[in-house]
């Protein structure tokens, strides 16, 4: 079974916040995320200048996979921020740590930003580049579940699904605003100026918008589960321990989807730029238009299909799209060997699977959960499969191309994540419409 207690709490939850009240809490939740994955698709798109201005001259490769390494160094210390943002806000409330979290985020893009690079200031420049994303990766370790509880606490039962679905419309807000950044510095400057200071123009754009996010979210209230809990003195004192006590099936069943949707994520939406360019002999201008198509479909079919788990169930949407992720994954890659049009065919149907996906994980992972500890779940759950499937995607996929010399092998990967994320997907019941507040958050279940 997917919760451990489905049984309904006394009304103490009700969800009667005004339509303004609503609008204000999807911003605040959806902000941070989209200031999160700006920055990170800036980092991403812009590797190979990056590896120029921060990493010694020499060997391009080893420039590129040292970038991509501190790629992934900085998810895997997500984790330790999981660990830290999620029991806190199972025992503070999902707004302060919102707050906290994108605070720290912005101070350390703003500060990357304005790094001087090898050049000027030697080995000194690539070791505070991994000081400064290892601070990023810490708060962004607490990003996800913040958000992800609070939308889903404070959406209608029967809209909960649309409703989460508007975290991801941040991800790929923020994936779309980076490539189109990259896309205007590609296409207006010239090699040499991006590598003297164009590079630095997302990290100095994506501070102020933090700010702004800052402030939505400080001014915005706590959830009304969240609330229930405080009013009834049921806040938790030890979160993770209640968690591996008595919630383990539920996050691994969270973990499996996660795992489906975070190795589609970056290999379509951060390592499809890399790939086009260096494996497919695209041009980056192209390779960006392409990451840039598929961020502005996802954002019109993602509450699709948030709506539509609501409709028909999570279940049915979910499974689908593993299905088809498993078996499409490694025809697309054998269409973009074709050419350009093959690219952005087999790019496209990537796209439109990882939407699925992208509009019903999340509102099914925030439904097993108890409130008690749901934000200590789910971003445990997020964050170490981020840090072992996803940050690692670009890095592994240049090592294992270089070292098969096949332009396949991002299929099989994702043919993998989908069996997981399947596996998973199998084990659990149906959640659509059920309360989030059930029996046993209003009982110590910590003794």
């Amino acid at each position: 079974m997917t919760a451990p207690d489905a049984s309904p709490a006394p009304d103490l939850a009700g969800h009667s916040a005004d339509p303004a009240m609503l609008r204000r809490s999807v911003a605040a939740g959806a902000v941070g995320v989209f200031v999160h994955w700006f920055d990170w698709a800036a980092y991403a798109y812009l590797a190979s200048t990056i590896a120029s201005v921060f990493f010694p001259a020499g060997n391009s490769t080893a420039g590129l996979l040292a970038v991509f390494g501190v790629f992934a160094v900085s998810f895997g210390i997500r984790p330790i921020g999981a660990l830290i943002f999620g029991p806190l806000g199972d025992k503070i409330g999902r707004k302060r740590t919102l707050s906290v979290v994108i605070f720290v985020m912005s101070g350390a893009t703003l500060v990357i930003g304005l790094l001087p690079g090898y050049s000027t200031i030697g080995i000194a420049a690539p070791i505070l580049l991994v000081l400064l994303r290892l601070l990023q990766g810490l708060a962004a370790g607490g990003e996800f579940g913040s958000a992800a509880s609070f939308l889903a606490e404070y959406a209608p039962r029967r809209r909960r699904g649309f409703g989460v679905s508007w975290l991801e419309v941040g991800s790929l807000l923020g994936f779309l605003a980076g490539s189109f950044v990259f896309l205007l510095l590609s296409v207006g400057l010239t090699g040499p100026q991006l590598a003297s200071w164009g590079w630095r123009v997302p990290f100095l754009i994506a501070a102020p918008l933090g700010v702004i996010g800052f402030v939505i979210r400080s001014k915005i209230e706590d959830t009304p589960e969240y609330r229930a809990l405080e009013a009834t003195d049921n806040v938790p004192r030890s979160p993770v321990r209640e968690l591996f006590r008595h919630n383990k099936k539920q996050l691994l069943q969270a973990a499996g989807l996660m795992t489906m949707m975070h190795v589609p994520f970056y290999a379509v939406l951060t390592y499809l730029v890399t790939y086009e360019t260096d494996y497919l002999g695209h041009s980056s201008g192209s390779a960006a238009a392409l990451s840039t198509v598929i961020s502005l479909v996802g954002l019109f079919l993602v509450p699709f299909f948030g709506r539509l788990s609501d409709r028909v169930g999570r279940r049915p949407v979910l499974i689908g799209a593993g299905v088809a992720l498993f078996v499409l994954a490694i025809p697309a890659y054998l269409l973009m060997r074709t050419g350009l049009v093959g690219t952005w065919i087999g790019g496209l149907a990537l796209g439109a699977i990882l939407a699925a996906i992208l509009g019903t994980y999340a509102v099914w992972s925030a439904e097993i959960f108890p409130t008690r500890t749901r934000q200590s779940g789910l971003s445990i759950a997020y964050n170490i499969t981020a840090a072992l499937f996803a940050g690692t995607v670009p890095y592994l996929m240049t090592v294992l191309i270089s070292a098969t010399g096949s332009t396949l092998v991002p299929g099989p990967y994702l043919m993998v994540a989908a069996a997981v994320g399947l596996i998973a997907a199998f084990s659990m019941r149906e959640t659509v419409g059920t309360p989030l507040l059930h029996k046993e958050d209003l009982e110590n279940t910590e003794a």
